[in-house]
């Protein structure tokens, strides 16, 4: 039976059958139809901002501008810290195609690696940025054919650039691949020195080439402000260099050394050995960034009896004449429960009057006269001189030492005291508590950065001396100068000495430990001193890390360090400026005249364009008698000096200069001034100059010796 003749199925006409696909055709197009409205509205309304920022980011590139960072330097001007431009490498995979190949290729054989390791960075093609390398040397990013390279980006970037490599490395502190400070004033200033980078936007054509235009923003960077310090570049090359030799010669395993200004706090200088290199950073760990000077704690050993000595003289515990039983170098105390310990000198002594105890360092001496000054009193003595407490110097990881209350103490704790032991300190407190004597009885607060100035010029940080408080008398600060000059002529510390300088100094030895346990052989030796002693402009503290050969005693190891050390500044000691407590010169854009009287018309001239002035010489003579402005006047940079020479011009023979007037200056301004004329020089006495031989402007032969009789000057008041 046919469909057709089946009584079930209705005869259905074509145009019908045919108008129902039709229908359905419509239906499934309305259906489409609403399906791409519904697609559009979620581009163009739902999702519209995402796909617009997508657009964007295929034709914009952004880039960013770094900013300089601050420069640092020291107290004279010059440069310890700068910028310098060196050259990174990223990639873009997506963009570099077949090109990664040849990019890993030519950089494996530019800088010496694996062509495996620069390919695998790129292998991911999703990814927009990979770096490649950092911070390179333009000499050596020139050997790269950027130009060449799909994908390969190129950027120049700043790196800090330290000039005098390893000097005041932990001071200055490091950076990081960021430019961020990771250490010592890098870090304590970042925010200060970074400042604040800024960005462009490139148009990126179909080819992925970028180009500036002036239609898209550009933030540009703020460089960040510069540092000036209270360190002496030259003052601290010489530090590091003496510290080095003397940490050598004693196979020691570290040292520290600290310089200061003792009537303003400023340091002068701060060094640690082994010092650290910050242009290489790669293999330093996080132990040797540490700036020993602020951060080690220890006891100081006998470097310590300052406190001791000042409270006896504070409380009139003592005098300086009355004999004292030093026991012959062995004393037994009791300790309570019948038990008994021993304090022992170095050397055996008998009986010793308090001034002779002192220049031997006898620690039974001080154990007595502690006795009698009493825990409170010391307790208050250590507190004035600031042990126990940071100084506030601005780095950072400052330590605060060791000082118990005297309710903390034991039976022991009282006479340990009295020589340097059961209390801890740094270098850098230890340095401050002999600068308050040398300062007449004032501490002051210790600092290393000056000034922080902006880009324009402008300060914004102008740090003056701070007086911390009075911590004995100026009568008691004299009489613990005189004390301790005896011990660099007659005592512990004669290995001190220079000929004709006046150094009042002090040393310490003390026993290290370890895992909480004194152990044989492991000691710290240290001397401090100031000099001139008659009105000191110099602090300056050695301390060495468990000597290992020849003497492990202050005197015999660290002394002589002072000793190198003050032989070669002693000159330098004379251009330090105490900071005016009205406003520094420096941050007003002037300069201080120097002082170029009775020098050669040659050297006069050549000082003053070094300083930054224009000289201008009047006269036909040979040596400079009269200038203006006077020396020590502030005026302008570039300013006009005007030099008067002698009236009768003279024609010096080869190999001969005039013996310059230096009558009525002080030692250190009369030899600075002769040893520029290559004359050497003889010093008889101290003070300033009262007579000199041979004569003024007598023409003798270079390197003649002149003999300078000195006088002391008269005592300021208040001394004794």
């Amino acid at each position: 039976m046919t469909r057709a003749n089946d009584p079930l199925t209705p005869d259905v006409p074509p145009h019908r059958r045919a108008s129902r696909r039709v229908r359905g055709l419509k239906i499934f197009l309305l259906f489409c139809f609403l399906v791409l409205v519904a697609r559009l509205v979620h581009i163009q309304i739902i999702r519209a901002s995402a796909y617009r920022e997508q657009a964007r980011r295929q034709y914009e590139a952004r880039m960013e501008l770094p900013a300089a960072r601050g420069t640092i330097s020291d107290r004279n001007g010059k440069i310890l810290v700068s910028n310098t431009l060196y050259v990174s490498f990223a990639a873009d995979p997506s963009v570099a195609g077949s090109d990664r190949d040849d990019i890993a290729t030519q950089f494996a054989r530019v800088f010496n690696k694996r062509r495996q390791d620069y390919f695998g960075e790129m292998r991911d093609a999703t990814r927009r940025f990979v770096w490649l390398e950092r911070w390179v040397h333009p000499s050596l990013s020139s050997r790269i054919s950027a130009r060449d390279l799909r994908g390969l980006i190129v950027r120049e970037e700043p790196k800090r650039l330290y000039h005098y490599d390893c000097a005041a490395g932990q001071l200055i502190g490091v950076t990081g691949v960021e430019n961020s400070g990771l250490s010592g004033l890098e870090q304590q200033f970042d925010r200060w020195l970074r400042g604040r980078d800024g960005y462009v936007v490139l148009q990126r054509d179909a080819l992925r080439r970028t180009r500036p235009t002036v239609d898209y923003p550009r933030v540009d960077p703020v460089d960040g402000q510069n540092l000036t310090l209270t360190i002496d570049a030259d003052i601290q090359s010489v530090v590091e260099e003496e510290l080095e030799r003397g940490v050598n010669r004693a196979e020691a395993e570290g040292g520290q050394a600290v310089i200061v200004d003792p009537a303003t706090g400023e340091i002068l200088a701060m060094a640690t050995f082994p010092s650290i290199n910050p242009n290489k950073t790669s293999d330093l760990n996080i132990d040797a960034l540490r700036n020993r000077v602020i951060t080690d704690a220890y006891e100081p050993g006998s470097i310590f009896k300052i406190v001791t000595i000042s409270s006896v003289l504070e409380n009139k515990a003592a005098r300086l004449d009355e004999k004292i039983n030093a026991e012959n170098g062995s004393y037994h105390v009791p300790t309570g429960n019948g038990r008994t310990r021993e304090i022992t000198d170095t050397h055996p002594h008998g009986m010793l009057t308090f001034q002779e105890a002192i220049e031997q360092s006898s620690n039974i001496v001080m154990a007595k006269v502690a006795l009698r000054v009493g825990p409170e009193n010391l307790f208050r003595m250590a507190r004035a001189y600031g042990f126990g407490a940071t100084t506030g110097i601005e780095l950072p990881a400052e330590a605060d030492g060791g000082l118990k209350k005297p309710k903390d103490w034991s039976g022991t704790t009282l006479q340990s005291m009295a020589y340097g032991y059961e209390v801890s300190a740094t270098a850098l407190q230890l340095v401050m508590a002999y600068a308050a004597v040398a300062n007449n009885g004032i501490l002051m607060k210790p600092f290393v950065v000056r000034q922080v100035v902006n880009a324009q010029g402008e300060v914004m940080v102008d740090t003056q001396p701070q007086r911390v408080r009075p911590v004995i008398s100026p009568q008691n600060a004299a009489t613990l100068t005189k004390l301790f000059e005896g011990v660099v002529e007659r005592g512990t510390g004669t290995p001190a000495k220079v000929h004709g300088l006046r150094i009042a100094g002090k040393t310490g030895t003390s026993r290290l430990t370890i895992d909480g346990h004194y152990a044989p052989g492991n000691y710290s030796a240290s001397f401090v001193g100031y000099f001139p002693a008659e009105d000191p402009k110099v602090v300056c503290l050695v301390v060495l890390d468990r000597p290992r050969s020849g003497s492990y005693y202050g005197g015999q190891a660290s002394a002589p360090i002072f000793r190198a050390i003050v032989e070669k500044i002693r000159t330098m000691a004379g251009r330090l400026r105490t900071i005016s407590p009205s406003t520094t010169i420096a941050a007003r854009g002037m300069r201080t005249v120097p002082n170029v009287m009775n020098l050669r018309t040659d050297v006069a001239t050549a000082l003053l364009r070094t300083e930054d002035f224009v000289p201008g010489v009047a006269g036909a003579g040979t040596v400079i008698v009269a200038q203006s402005p006077a020396p020590g006047s502030p005026v302008p940079a570039k300013s006009a000096v005007t030099l008067k020479t002698n009236t009768i011009a003279r024609t010096l023979p080869a190999g001969f200069t005039l013996v310059p007037e230096v009558r009525g200056l002080s030692v250190r301004r009369a030899i600075n001034q002769l040893t520029t004329q290559q004359l050497e020089v003889a010093v008889v006495g101290s003070g300033n100059v009262r007579a000199q031989t041979p004569s003024p402007g007598e023409q003798v032969r270079q390197g003649t010796q002149v003999i300078l009789r000195c006088e002391p000057r008269p005592a300021p008041a208040g001394n004794s």
